[in-house]
């Protein structure tokens, strides 16, 4: 079993800042790919970007690419999302989700799931 804690949300204004930690603890935790997921008020979840177990590989959609960078410590079990040149349109609830494979969990299928924490852009 896994869990994961993330940290770092919060309100800032357009064109600010933000980093976004996902602790991970439990059996062979710091090995999984890992990814995150955001839900926009009232949409549905999408997915926002996806690091693999060595860190070495790594995916983002086409919204938030050049602005924000997913990154991995696995040290510390532990997968970021450093989101710069925010948006309005990046208000959401951010989850992190874990799993053995990249195809399911950039697809939503992860084996575990965070409780998710919130971003507000103001414009």
């Amino acid at each position: 079993q896994v869990q994961l804690v993330e940290s770092g949300g919060g309100s800032v204004q357009a064109g600010g800042s933000l980093r976004l930690s996902c602790a991970a603890s439990g059996r062979a935790a710091s090995m999984y790919t890992m990814a995150w997921f955001r839900q926009p008020p009232g949409k549905e979840r999408e997915f926002v970007a996806a690091i693999s177990g060595s860190g070495e590989t790594t995916y983002d959609t086409d919204s938030v690419k050049g602005r924000f960078t997913i990154s991995k410590d696995n040290a510390k079990a532990t997968v970021y999302l450093q989101m710069n040149s925010l948006e309005p349109d990046d208000t959401a609830v951010y989850t992190c989700a874990a799993g053995t494979f990249m195809l399911l969990v950039r697809n939503g299928r992860g084996d575990y799931w965070g409780q998710g924490t919130q971003v507000t852009v103001s414009s």
